[in-house]
């Protein structure tokens, strides 16, 4: 939390009580959305939040590069606290996200994407998501 702070420091911003929540949250779910952020924060703890409030500290998070954000197919957006290198797959029946953090692939990638070049455009970062549906043994071990 102290590097939190910090970070909130060095953008002017005031480590209030309910940025605090939020992070707190967002370290302990990893992928949510601004109602499961919501929801997290009011079972753990007495700070009081609305889901607007939630998404504009998350949206704010987001522009200043302290999380990353995703659109699921729901249309629902979701809020990433870990900002690195790392891709994700998508379960499109649960809309969940799931890291997948392979350093070997990362290298692999940027470095055949640094070799191509698309007339127009200077790419500044590589964002990939594999979307799947549970596997039929996934599922059962769920529904046990």
């Amino acid at each position: 939390m102290d590097r939190f702070r910090n970070v909130l420091k060095a953008h002017s911003l005031k480590a209030t009580p309910q940025r605090l929540a939020v992070h707190e949250a967002m370290l302990r779910l990893g992928h949510a959305s601004a109602d499961m952020v919501t929801d997290e924060i009011r079972k753990s703890c007495d700070t009081k939040v609305t889901v607007a409030s939630v998404y504009n500290i998350l949206t704010n998070m987001a522009m200043l590069g302290i999380y990353h954000h995703r659109l699921s197919s729901n249309n629902k957006m979701y809020f990433d606290v870990n900002t690195f290198k790392h891709f994700h797959i998508y379960d499109c029946e649960n809309h969940e996200f799931k890291d997948i953090v392979d350093n070997e692939l990362v290298e692999l990638i940027e470095n055949y994407f640094s070799k191509r070049r698309f007339r127009g455009y200077s790419i500044e970062d590589i964002d990939i998501q594999l979307i799947g549906k549970p596997t039929r043994r996934k599922k059962l071990a769920v529904q046990k």
